[in-house]
């Protein structure tokens, strides 16, 4: 078979008769590639042999297997085939149905005109080439959506940005079969020294050298540049293609095939790379943002460091060893900063002054009024005469409150002095939870005996939190201390943590906030002295996730 031959469209004519046949073949042999079956089996066995054809024609009335029947059996395997029944009778069932279920073109009946079957004939050709054109573009459009996907599902498979360079290489390389293949990272237009390669199992050179001036010149240019040819390999082909996303240019990649004889790259496989470069610019773009991200995120979590630093070094570390009191105090926050606080101070007369307060919010902008206000009280405290708990709340309060109300903050706090010479204990409550004290001998005694058990004392005179108004409002309380009591202050975070709780006879585990109540009951839990490290322990074992500032205080007169 000639090349001329090669290049026309197949054509297969299938008719009992002879001389139809003899006729068919000689009417079209010079159009196309003829081939004759004289039955439908032999026909089926040409196709098996020869592949698909443009246009099959066929007789209706055959022995064995009629017309329609035939083609049929041909729809599935080859759905592009244009077939054209020929019929010497009007079985118009037969050829409605063979019509509708789309097995035939078109009908002609015997005997035929050579020239409409001529013309019938075209169009088929001319359909069937209209089809193909299309699969072949539908076919191209998958492979290419379905590159993308393969690539881009790869690519996207890192964040991180040094990793994503390497994937981006060796992917495309893979991908296209290429001998070698580079990227060159680009920061603000200028080339980075550091490199990320990919070399192929057909390459035949230990290195893959490429010119510089050629990736400048698509750095500048911003433009594909093909570069055929070199002095070592006339047969290569080097693509070099710039990866940009939104007008910036964030690498080079150049992609080599060393031996163009056996396996080139088309136009189309080019363009094909170009679309991959851009999808994987895009993706380097987010890479390089997200690690940008990291970088910031790592470089405030350094910061906030410091922060929390600073912050649990302005809380008391360490006080006296009193003979007549005991006092612990502990302060988680939340997140490396918080808003909660607690102060611990000996004035010179002998008083004993403690403090636990909350700072509306969580976080940097509590922190920063939490060091404010821990700075305003000291200073209060510090005074030659030790002051009133009231007038103390008001001051913090005057010097405060502007910043608070412009910041919508506030502080709910309560400041307590005790006075060991005469056990009196007298505070000030801004809005913060009340105060409670207790006989911690007698509790724990009744609660060992379990002849029920000793109720705390809730101090509940209180005023509003600090902020609210510009000059506070609130009561001032007192209480006597003697032996063995507890005075106990908490913020929220204590009260408001979730424990879990049996239900009784179901036995069901729900989780409710603690609260007051639960509090206590922990607290008669307690065996022995009191250990806030060890309550505190329990709490927070109950509560995997701390969703606020917690901190606790005693003062405990021995």
């Amino acid at each position: 078979m000639t090349q001329g031959d090669r290049t026309k469209l197949k054509l297969m004519v299938v008719d009992d008769e002879p001389d139809n046949l003899d006729l068919l073949y000689r009417t079209f042999r010079r159009d196309f590639q003829v081939y004759k079956a004289d039955s439908a089996l032999s026909a089926l066995e040409v196709l098996d042999q020869q592949g698909e054809m443009a246009v099959i024609i066929s007789d209706q009335r055959m022995p064995e297997m009629n017309g329609t029947e035939f083609l049929g059996r041909t729809v599935e395997r080859f759905p592009d085939t244009i077939r054209i029944l020929l019929t010497g009778y009007t079985d118009v069932e037969d050829l409605v149905e063979a019509i509708n279920a789309g097995q035939v073109f078109k009908y002609i009946t015997k005997p035929w005109n050579p020239e409409e079957l001529k013309t019938v004939i075209q169009q088929a050709s001319e359909t069937y080439k209209y089809y193909k054109q299309r699969s072949l573009a539908l076919r191209r459009a998958l492979r290419r959506e379905s590159l993308f996907n393969e690539v881009m599902s790869v690519i996207r498979g890192s964040l991180d940005y040094s990793s994503m360079l390497q994937t981006i290489v060796q992917t495309l390389g893979q991908t296209f079969e290429a001998s070698y293949c580079m990227l060159r990272p680009v920061d603000g237009s200028i080339l980075s020294t550091s490199s990320f390669s990919y070399q192929g199992a057909t390459a035949k050179n230990s290195s893959f050298a490429l010119s510089e001036d050629l990736l400048i010149q698509v750095v500048e240019s911003r433009k594909t540049q093909l570069h055929q040819s070199s002095e070592n390999n006339p047969n290569s082909l080097q693509v070099v293609v710039p990866l940009t996303y939104q007008q910036e240019i964030l690498a080079a990649l150049a992609i080599c095939q060393e031996d163009t004889t056996t396996n080139s790259w088309s136009a189309e496989d080019i363009q094909l790379i170009e679309g991959v470069a851009e999808q994987a610019a895009l993706a380097l773009s987010q890479a390089k943002l997200y690690q940008r991200t990291l970088d910031l995120a790592q470089q405030m979590r350094n910061e906030l460091e410091v922060a929390r630093q600073i912050q649990s070094n302005l809380l008391r570390q360490s006080w006296p060893d009193f003979e007549t009191v005991k006092v612990q105090a502990c302060c988680f926050p939340a997140r490396e900063v918080g808003g909660d606080f607690f102060e611990v101070y000996v004035h010179s007369q002998g008083d004993i002054w403690v403090a636990v307060g909350d700072v509306s919010g969580k976080g940097v902008p509590a922190a920063l009024f939490m060091v404010s206000a821990i700075s305003v009280m000291r200073r209060e405290l510090s005074q030659e005469v030790s002051p009133d708990p009231y007038h103390v709340m008001e001051n913090i309060n005057s010097s405060m409150s502007d910043d608070l109300i412009g910041n919508n903050h506030f502080i709910t706090m309560v400041v307590a002095r005790y006075t060991p010479s005469t056990g009196h204990l007298a505070y000030a409550n801004a809005g913060h939870i009340y105060p409670l004290v207790w006989s911690h001998p007698e509790m724990v005694e009744q609660a060992s005996s379990g002849v029920g058990n000793v109720e705390p004392n809730f101090l509940k005179a209180r005023g509003v939190p600090l902020g609210i108004l510009p000059v506070w409002k609130g009561k001032s309380g007192s209480v006597e201390l003697k032996s063995g009591d507890v005075f106990l202050l908490t913020s929220d975070g204590i009260t408001e943590a979730t424990v879990t709780n049996q239900a009784e006879g179901s036995g069901e585990q729900t989780r409710s906030m603690l609260q007051q109540e639960g509090l206590w009951q922990l607290l008669v839990e307690e065996q022995g002295s009191l250990n806030l490290d060890n309550l505190l322990a329990r709490i927070r074992a109950d509560n995997p996730v701390q969703e606020d500032d917690q901190t606790i205080l005693s003062l405990e007169v021995l």
